[in-house]
């Protein structure tokens, strides 16, 4: 299985966080966001929102990327999205990656891990469920 050379452009509010596609893991996209003012919340540390954002971002990524694969088409839609915070993200770099728990003709389930210093252990994690409409 070849890896995809790039995903659908990020969003706005992606970008505005600095969000960037770090590298390819098994075809599957890591996203990584530097530690900024942008999404600091208290001193040093991730503000909760950007943290999410990041996930979410991951997540949205791993399923554009997997249908690009398999050449399907569709309007992604929010069901839902669930995220735990698990520690404080620290003034650095921090990574997400997103993996297909389910792909169905019409919704998918993806689990989402965000992480810095150490991929096994994780700052965040989260569960999302996405409706997929035909373009």
């Amino acid at each position: 299985m070849a890896e995809t050379p790039e995903i659908e452009a990020l969003t706005p509010y992606a970008r505005s966080l600095g969000i960037t596609l770090e590298r390819w893991d098994d075809g599957t996209p890591v996203l990584s966001v530097p530690f900024e003012e942008t999404v600091e919340g208290r001193p040093e540390h991730y503000h909760g929102g950007a943290t999410g954002g990041l996930l979410e971002t991951a997540g949205y990524a791993a399923l554009r990327a997997e249908l690009a694969r398999q050449d399907r088409g569709a309007t992604l839609k929010p069901i839902n999205i669930t995220v735990q915070y698990l520690a404080a993200g620290k003034s650095r770099t921090s990574y997400a990656l997103g993996r297909i728990t389910k792909l169905g003709r019409r919704s998918a389930n993806i689990t989402v891990e965000a992480w810095q210093d150490d991929r096994a252990r994780p700052i965040a994690t989260a569960v999302m469920n996405v409706l997929m409409a035909e373009p």
